[in-house]
């Protein structure tokens, strides 16, 4: 598929699974399940009789893995990644699972999320030694873990855990056949444990994961949890917690897969309670509702439902744009953006029309689409986001990590409506996102810093997050 222009990225997907004679290819279709989460690399590594074995390549999922592959990973255990780069540049040496071998002991790991203070332990690890194969913040842990060894394998993994600052959540695999969950203190990403038909457990990021491998869902993993599954069952082990609680709210608003569930609630109907409750902020008058598919489908359906308005699929998506085609010539103006929707002038022509987008970071494809309805005949453009404006940079795994990448972060929404070209723009408010949640206290729960600025972990603002590939 083709990368969504103009949309964020989250860095990746993880699973993992123990305890299944085909546990290589359950982890293929848990990976296929959470290929929204990253489509740049994917990588599976498997364990069997003491040796850790990985196939991992640039590329979508069903693109890197077939039968003869899967037969080359043996094993009941393995785990999983789909990858997004947010820290490290997009480049084969940077897949994961990433694997090491110390003192004939053989690791392999997955991460999702961005470690913030990933420069500052890189230079002390290189400082005492240590040699570095990647740019990603994800080796750094397994430097950790090697170097605190001599405390015994969970003291290690407590010791690294307390090193490290900012979003992860981990999984990992080693050569005696444990598996591990890991999730960070404040529980920025998701994780979950899934059980499954012979009580064996999977852990994945998304609960929709756990569906496509028949796994019934067992509970997210708490702030600041690790989980230790091995012959014996599973064990966990609890780090110490800050009050606040920063899960990433926009897992809600655009990352998560519709069908997944989160705080026990499907995400579906989450997007469909903002598209309602931004209607009760800010109804107009119009002929019908639509989204730019797929993303503000759901809001859309909600908005329509309650404010009375028919809704329309009134853009078609090319579902079968590949990642890469033939360069149209110059004349051809817009052709990236049409060759992935195309409106229906039938149903838009000379009609008043509500958008309904889940969000606007960059702007530039939104601006191109509105000026597209406009030459159309399009009457009226009002457009509704189901989120508030993205003022401020993500330094835990989303990849706008400066305010000059976003366009609500020099304009107000007057301005940012005369720069899209539309007759009216309203976000929802936040505390009307907070309401969509159906969390209780959801303000001591999420972490909305895109929004508001208020970061839960300190980060060095003159660091980016390319900073590991110059050092």
């Amino acid at each position: 598929m083709m990368l969504e222009s103009g949309k964020p990225r989250d860095e990746c997907g993880v699973f993992g699974i123990f305890g299944h004679p085909e546990a290589a290819k359950l982890t293929y279709f848990g990976l296929y399940a959470l290929q929204h989460r990253g489509q740049e690399s994917a990588g599976i590594a498997s364990y069997q009789d003491g040796v850790i074995h990985a196939h991992k390549a640039m590329g979508l999922v069903p693109d890197i893995f077939d039968d003869d592959i899967i037969a080359k990973l043996p094993g009941d255990t393995a785990i999983g990644q789909v990858r997004y780069s947010t820290t490290g540049g997009s480049s084969l040496i940077n897949t994961q699972p990433f694997v090491v071998r110390h003192s004939k002991r053989t690791y392999a790991l997955a991460h999702n999320g961005n470690l913030v203070n990933a420069h500052i332990l890189r230079k002390e690890l290189e400082d005492t030694g240590s040699i570095f194969q990647t740019t990603m913040d994800t080796e750094i842990f397994l430097h950790l873990l090697v170097k605190n060894l001599d405390l015994g394998f969970e003291g290690s993994l407590l010791k690294t855990v307390e090193k490290l600052q900012g979003a992860y959540s981990f999984v990992l695999l080693t050569s005696k056949g444990e598996m591990i969950g890991i999730k960070d203190p404040h529980g920025f990403r998701p994780l979950c444990i899934g059980k499954l038909d012979n009580g064996n457990y999977v852990l994945a990021s998304e609960t929709c994961a756990l569906d496509l491998v028949e796994a019934e869902f067992v509970r997210q993993l708490e702030p600041g949890e690790i989980v230790i599954i091995n012959k014996d069952g599973i064990r966990s082990i609890r780090t110490p917690v800050p009050e606040q609680k920063s899960f990433c709210i926009f897992e809600f608003i655009y990352f998560a897969r519709p069908d997944s569930n989160i705080y026990g609630h499907n995400v579906y109907t989450m997007r469909k309670r903002m598209g309602k409750i931004l209607a009760r902020e800010s109804h107009v008058d119009a002929d019908l509702v639509m989204p730019f598919p797929d993303s503000g489908n759901y809001a859309a359906i909600g908005y329509a439902e309650q404010s009375k308005l028919p809704f329309e699929m009134a853009m078609i998506r090319n579902h079968y744009v590949g990642r890469t085609f033939i360069q149209p010539t110059q004349s051809m103006r817009d052709f990236g953006v049409r060759v992935k929707l195309n409106p229906i002038k039938s149903v838009l022509e000379g009609k008043k029309i509500v958008i309904v987008e889940d969000s606007i970071i960059r702007g530039t494809t939104a601006k191109t689409r509105v000026k597209a309805l406009r030459e159309l005949g399009v009457k009226e453009v009002h457009m509704r986001v189901s989120c508030p404006p993205h003022r401020f940079p993500c330094h835990y795994g989303i990849d706008f990590s400066s305010s000059g990448e976003l366009v609500a972060s020099g304009k107000t929404v007057e301005e940012l409506r005369d720069f899209l070209g539309l007759d009216s723009l309203h976000y929802l408010s936040l505390p009307g996102l907070l309401e969509s949640t159906n969390v209780e206290n959801p303000e001591s729960v999420f972490c909305k810093a895109c929004f508001d600025g208020c970061y839960p972990v300190h980060f060095d603002g003159s660091v980016s997050k390319d900073c590991l590939e110059l050092m």
